[in-house]
C-alpha cells in the first residue's frame, strides 16, 4: 500500500519534470524564432564577396580603404578586415525597433590596437574594431538649424543622415564601460567595450543593451535603428592592423 503511493508519487513527480523541461525546450526554441540575424556572416558562400544586405560604407576625401573580405576560419565564415593607413567599413541598413529588440551580440577578434590611439582626438581617432548602430533622424526632435541642416544634406544625398549613434569600441587605453563623445561630433557616444592587449588574437563574444546604453549616452529614450556596421580604421594615426568579425544577431527583451 505504502510502497503504490510513493510510486505514484514518483511517476507524477516525473511527469511533472517532462512538462516543465519541455516547456523550456518551447521557450528557448521560441526566443531562437524571434532573433534578428543581421550580421550572417558564419554562414559562408563561395563566391560570394559580402553577406546579403551588406555593402561598403567609404567616406569623402578619405583615399585608402580598409580591405573586407569574407573568408572561412575553419567551418565558419567570418569578415576578415586589414587596415593599413585606411579607413571604410561595411554596413546594412535597416530599421529595427531598439524597444522590441534591445539586445545585441557578437563576436570579434583584434590582433593589435594602436600606439597612437587616442579617444579624445581627431588625430587618435581610430580603432582595430567599431561595431556601429546608427538611429534615425526625427526633425521634430531637433531645433530649427538642425532641421535646416538635415534637410540640406537630404538635398545632396538623396537621404537624410543618422540622427544620432552608438559605437562599441576596441580601445587601446580607455577603462572598459566608459562612455564617450567622437572628437568629431556629439551625435556619436563611444562605449569602451573592450581595451587594452588583454584579449589580443582571441575570440571574444559581447552582449549590451542598446535601449540603456542609449539612455545612459544621451539621456532619453532611442529612436529607430536605422542600421548596423563595422569599421576597422588607422588612417589618422597611420598605423596597421587585421581584425576579424563573427556573427552579428539582435534578441528581443528577456
Amino acid at each position: 500500500m505504502q510502497a503504490g503511493k510513493y510510486q505514484k508519487t514518483f511517476k507524477k513527480g516525473v511527469a511533472t519534470a517532462g512538462i516543465i523541461v519541455l516547456l523550456l525546450v518551447g521557450t528557448i526554441h521560441a526566443r531562437a524564432m524571434n532573433l534578428l540575424v543581421v550580421g550572417n556572416f558564419s554562414r559562408f558562400i563561395p563566391g560570394k564577396s559580402l553577406p546579403d544586405g551588406w555593402k561598403p560604407l567609404a567616406f569623402r576625401k578619405i583615399e585608402r580603404h580598409t580591405g573586407y573580405t569574407w573568408i572561412k576560419v575553419g567551418d565558419i565564415g567570418v569578415i576578415k578586415a586589414v587596415s593599413r593607413e585606411s579607413a571604410s567599413g561595411l554596413i546594412r541598413e535597416m530599421t529595427i525597433d531598439p524597444e522590441k529588440y534591445p539586445v545585441i551580440k557578437w563576436r570579434w577578434k583584434v590582433t593589435g590596437i594602436y600606439k597612437k590611439g587616442d579617444v579624445t582626438k581627431k588625430s587618435g581617432d581610430d580603432f582595430p574594431a567599431r561595431i556601429y548602430i546608427t538611429f534615425a533622424y526625427n526633425p521634430k526632435k531637433v531645433g530649427f538649424f538642425e532641421r535646416m541642416k538635415f534637410s540640406a544634406i537630404k538635398l545632396l544625398y538623396g537621404e537624410y543622415p543618422p540622427g544620432s549613434a552608438i559605437t562599441y569600441i576596441w580601445a587601446n587605453k580607455l577603462p572598459k564601460q566608459a562612455v564617450v563623445d567622437n572628437p568629431y561630433t556629439g551625435r556619436i557616444k563611444m562605449i569602451a567595450v573592450e581595451s587594452g592587449k588583454e584579449n589580443l588574437n582571441t575570440w571574444i563574444d559581447e552582449k549590451r543593451n542598446i535601449y540603456e546604453d542609449y539612455i545612459k549616452a544621451f539621456g532619453k529614450k532611442p529612436p529607430l535603428i536605422s542600421g548596423v556596421a563595422i569599421m576597422t580604421d588607422s588612417d589618422n594615426t597611420g598605423e596597421s592592423t587585421v581584425s576579424y568579425y563573427g556573427d552579428i544577431v539582435f534578441e528581443p527583451a528577456p
